[in-house]
C-alpha cells in the first residue's frame, strides 16, 4: 500500500469522535471522508477535524476509489452488514467492539473476511496493554507451565450507560446493542485473556445474567433498558482449561480484583499486574516496571512497535509492516462464549459450542 493510507470513517457519534482523535496522532493515516445520518453532526465533525468529503449514506463513501479502508464505529447491530459491504466493496475494515451483535453476524463478517481476502480488525484495546505483552512473555518463555485456569473479570459499582447518567440508551437496548455488559466490557476481558491462553477452541459454555441494581425508574423506562448489567459464566476450553467469566456495569461489591492466568509453574495477574511462583520451596509475588520493560521491546524486540494500540497495529498491518493479529478471530470467540452465557441461562442447563452456533439468531438491521 502507499505510505499514506486514505481511510473513511463511518459513524461520528461517541465511539467515532474518540477514533478521529487517535487517527490525528499517528502518523502515516489521512482520514479522507466521513459518514453519518447526523447531516449538522456529520458537518461540524469534519470542519473540526478537517475531513474533506462527507456522505450520509455509507454505500456513497464505500464508492470512493482512494479510500483504501474504513473505520466502523456504528451500534452493535450495524457492525455485520456495514463491514460486510464494506469488504465486499474492496476495502479493509476496522470495526469498533463487539465484533457484532449476534454471534452468527461476527461468523458472517469472519467468512466475509476469507472470502474477499480483506483484513478485518476489531477494536480490543486491552491487547495492546503494557500487562498483556508481559503476561505474553512469560507464557511464551514457558514460565507459567502448562495452563489450566483463567479468570476474565471486570465489575464496577454503578456504571451502567444511560441510567446512572452517561451514554445514550442505544447502549441499553436489545434491538441495538444486542446485549450489555459482556457485549459492552465483558469483550475487552474475556478477548484478551483467550489473547494470552492462544485462542483454544470453546467446548463447552454455562451461566446466568442479571438486571438486579436498583435504578431512576424515569430512566429504566425512557431508556427501555432491556439488557443484562452483570453476567457470570463458566467455559471449558480445549485442553482442559477452565475459564471462569464475571463482568458487571453494576454490582454491589467493593472492586474487581482483575484477570488472572494460572498454570503449572506460575501465574499471572492482569490488574494489577504481578507474577507469582514458587522458587526453592518459597512462594512468590513479584511485581515490576512495566513501563521500562515495554521501553526496552520497543527499541530491541522487532515488531513491537506495531504494539502501541489498536489503531497503530492496523496501520502496521495495512503497511505490511507486521502480521494481523487475529482479532477477529479472538472476537468471534468470545462472541459465542458471550452468546452462550444468554443460551445457557435460556436453557438452564450447559451448551456446546455447536449449540450456541445453532442457536444464534442474527441481529444485524437491515440496511
Amino acid at each position: 500500500m502507499a505510505d499514506e493510507i486514505k481511510i473513511g470513517i463511518i459513524g461520528v457519534g461517541q465511539i467515532g469522535k474518540q477514533h478521529l482523535r487517535k487517527w490525528r496522532e499517528i502518523a502515516g493515516v489521512k482520514v479522507v471522508a466521513a459518514c453519518d445520518i447526523d447531516a449538522p453532526e456529520l458537518a461540524r465533525v469534519a470542519e473540526e477535524f478537517e475531513i474533506p468529503r462527507r456522505f450520509e449514506r455509507f454505500r456513497d463513501l464505500l464508492a470512493v476509489p482512494e479510500i483504501q479502508a474504513v473505520d466502523v464505529c456504528l451500534h452493535n447491530n450495524l457492525h455485520a452488514p456495514v463491514s460486510i459491504a464494506a469488504m465486499e466493496a474492496g476495502k479493509h475494515v476496522y470495526c469498533e467492539k463487539p465484533m457484532a451483535g449476534a454471534y452468527v453476524d461476527a461468523l458472517r463478517m469472519a467468512q466475509a473476511a476469507q472470502r474477499t481476502g480483506r483484513m478485518l480488525h476489531i477494536q480490543l484495546s486491552t491487547l495492546y496493554d503494557d500487562a498483556t505483552l508481559a503476561a505474553k512473555h512469560l507464557i511464551d518463555e514457558g514460565r507459567l507451565g502448562r495452563i489450566y485456569y483463567a479468570k476474565s473479570s471486570f465489575y464496577r459499582r454503578r456504571g451502567r450507560p444511560y441510567v446512572d447518567g452517561y451514554g445514550t440508551s442505544n447502549f441499553v437496548q436489545t434491538a441495538i446493542a444486542g446485549h450489555g455488559a459482556l457485549f459492552d466490557m465483558g469483550v475487552y476481558h474475556i478477548s484478551q485473556v483467550l489473547y494470552l491462553l492462544g485462542n483454544p477452541a470453546v467446548r463447552t459454555i454455562t451461566g446466568s445474567m442479571y438486571q438486579e441494581t436498583d435504578m431512576y425508574e424515569h430512566r429504566r423506562r425512557d431508556g427501555h433498558y432491556d439488557v443484562e448489567e452483570f453476567g457470570v459464566g463458566l467455559a471449558r476450553l480445549e485442553g482442559g482449561i477452565t475459564l471462569f467469566i464475571e463482568e458487571a456495569w453494576a454490582v454491589q461489591l467493593g472492586g474487581t480484583d482483575g484477570s488472572k492466568i494460572a498454570g503449572s509453574k506460575g501465574g499471572v495477574s492482569l490488574d494489577p499486574f504481578a507474577f507469582h511462583t514458587t522458587w526453592g520451596d518459597l512462594e512468590f509475588n513479584g511485581t515490576t516496571d512495566l513501563a521500562a520493560a515495554r521501553f526496552r521491546w520497543e527499541k530491541c524486540i522487532p515488531g513491537t512497535t506495531a504494539l502501541k494500540s489498536s489503531q497503530a497495529h492496523w496501520l502496521a498491518a495495512l503497511k505490511g509492516e507486521t502480521p494481523l493479529l487475529a482479532t477477529a478471530n479472538l472476537a468471534l470467540a468470545t462472541m459465542l462464549i458471550s452468546e452462550g452465557i444468554f443460551l445457557s441461562q435460556k436453557l438452564g442447563r450447559e451448551v456446546t459450542a455447536a449449540e450456541v452456533a445453532a442457536h444464534s439468531v442474527s441481529t444485524a438491521l437491515d440496511l
